[in-house]
């Protein structure tokens, strides 16, 4: 990232910029990324002057930057980066005209536009970079997920995102993509003999696909019960996941060929329609419970002051409809004040075909399994079967070869949006999320929302700090199968007799 750059966020002030972005940005900084010259812009409304929201940055950065990273010298460079743009997105009468001519001052630099804004105004802001003719062949605005909330609102986002910038200089992020497990996930697949061969039906049992979350829905309470868990979280990020286990390998890995080949099991997925619905997902709401120190944490509706039907957990079997994935079960799950936080990819294998071992040796035997650690600490672990040491008697046991990347390569955890951000600099799609996969993905989600606005499943209650409902259980216990928590502990928690609403 040698090259001149401007990078604007609009929503500068806001909470994604100060958790994520300008952490990101500033590790750039860290790290030496940026040409002298570069610039960061921040867009925001009110009336603060620059001393306020210089030091609400500087708190920001302290507060979320990891243990070690904040550097005086480091902020006192990054901070003469940053320029403060007091203006109304809704309104080009307000601050547009002097945005516009600081931004010309640098007129042959890359400009990335980031809109950390809600959807609604996506297409605004981009009508007004287009009037104040601040679009150049140089530029390339990134919009952050939710794109709509179903199939038809995705796609008049798309097109009017689209009037104003060529899809090539679309950046649709999922912050997922940029995690340094997700890219090894591609490594071990297309990198290793052992399992290439071993990545299909006839090897592999089942997937699970787990992102849990331990908080509730605080300040994006009225976002989500318009959302939910489903159209927040299956929709786009664990449906890449999905598309990245589970993709062909692709003639080469760039953009244009992830792209195809993740598309293409976006086009396998089998339909879940009507009565499917009730078979083949969960829907849950949490109500009041207790942390692991016996504080209360509040129900769900009592978050958002008001009563509602929307889904905060979601459990969904799933399948993919082509020769290399037949019969094989993807279980995927989400769900906020679970009991704990982790995203994880677990790759069950089919056991060993002849049990040499009697019993109760033989009773001991375990499947293979790979777990893809996404968070809190990133890693990758296949656990074996093995003899035990210094053993009495003969024994099995199950053993973890574990990849932690934090001590294997001194990497430090939360860089996603910094790779995803240098990605979009320097023109580089391939972590970037094509319109034709929104398109897909919705016109995958969108009939299961249908079916449960018409009472297809009902919705399940769980308590805070359990595991979800008891039918998320069955769904997979129904295959014979159980899910695996963090750390691969048995089930702990969740309220086995939880009515139904």
């Amino acid at each position: 990232m040698s090259q001149e750059v401007d990078i604007v966020i609009f929503g500068g002030m806001g909470d994604l910029s100060l958790r994520k972005l300008l952490p990101a940005l500033y590790r750039c900084e860290l790290e030496h990324r940026f040409s002298e010259s570069s610039r960061v812009f921040l867009t925001y409304q009110g009336e603060a002057g620059a001393p306020a929201l210089r030091a609400q940055v500087q708190n920001g950065l302290r507060n979320y930057l990891l243990s070690g990273e904040w550097q005086a010298e480091i902020w006192t460079r990054f901070c003469a980066r940053l320029n403060y743009v007091g203006l109304d997105i809704g309104d080009l009468q307000v601050g547009w005209n002097d945005f516009a001519a600081r931004l010309r001052q640098h007129r042959a630099c890359v400009r990335l536009f980031y809109l950390a804004i809600p959807p609604n105004l996506f297409g605004v802001a981009c009508k007004h970079l287009a009037d104040k003719q601040l679009i150049t062949a140089q530029s390339r605005v990134v919009v952050e997920k939710p794109l709509g909330y179903d199939g038809d609102s995705a796609r008049a986002i798309n097109a009017e995102i689209g009037e104003f910038f060529p899809e090539s200089g679309i950046y649709r992020i999922d912050h997922y993509l940029g995690k340094e497990t997700v890219q090894n996930l591609l490594a071990l697949r297309f990198s290793n003999s052992l399992f290439e061969h071993l990545w299909d039906s006839k090897t592999i049992e089942h997937v699970q696909i787990t992102i849990a979350e331990t908080v509730g829905v605080e300040a994006r309470a009225g976002f989500y019960d318009r959302a939910g868990a489903l159209r927040d979280m299956v929709q786009n990020h664990l449906l890449q996941l999905l598309c990245l286990v589970a993709m062909e390998p692709p003639h080469k890995l760039d953009a244009e060929n992830i792209r195809d080949e993740k598309l293409k099991v976006l086009k396998a997925l089998r339909p879940i329609e009507g009565e499917q619905v009730t078979r083949f997902t969960v829907r849950g709401q949490y109500v009041a419970g207790e942390d692991s120190s016996g504080a209360r944490l509040p129900s769900y509706v009592e978050e958002l002051g008001q009563g509602s039907t929307t889904e905060t957990f979601v459990a969904i079997r799933a399948h993919i409809d082509n020769w290399r994935w037949a019969g094989v079960p993807f279980y995927l799950r989400t769900g906020k004040r679970l009991q704990q936080r982790f995203a994880e990819i677990v790759v069950q294998f089919k056991p060993v075909s002849h049990a040499v071992y009697d019993s109760p040796l033989a009773d001991s035997l375990e499947p293979n399994r790979l777990n893809i650690r996404l968070q809190p600490d990133e890693g990758i672990r296949l656990t074996l079967m093995t003899n035990k040491f210094n053993a009495e008697r003969e024994g099995l046991k199950p053993v973890a070869l574990n990849l932690n990347f934090a001590e294997t390569f001194n990497y430090k955890a939360g860089d996603a949006y910094k790779r995803l951000l240098i990605d979009a600099i320097d023109g580089n799609p391939s972590l970037f999320i094509h319109r034709r996969e929104v398109d897909r993905a919705w016109q995958w989600a969108d009939p299961i929302v249908d079916a449960w606005a018409r009472g297809y499943s009902p919705l399940h209650i769980y308590r805070a700090a359990s595991w979800g409902p008891h039918a998320a259980d069955d769904l997979v216990a129904a295959d014979g199968n159980r899910w695996f928590q963090a750390g691969d502990s048995d089930r702990h928690g969740g309220d086995r007799h939880a009515p139904v609403l």
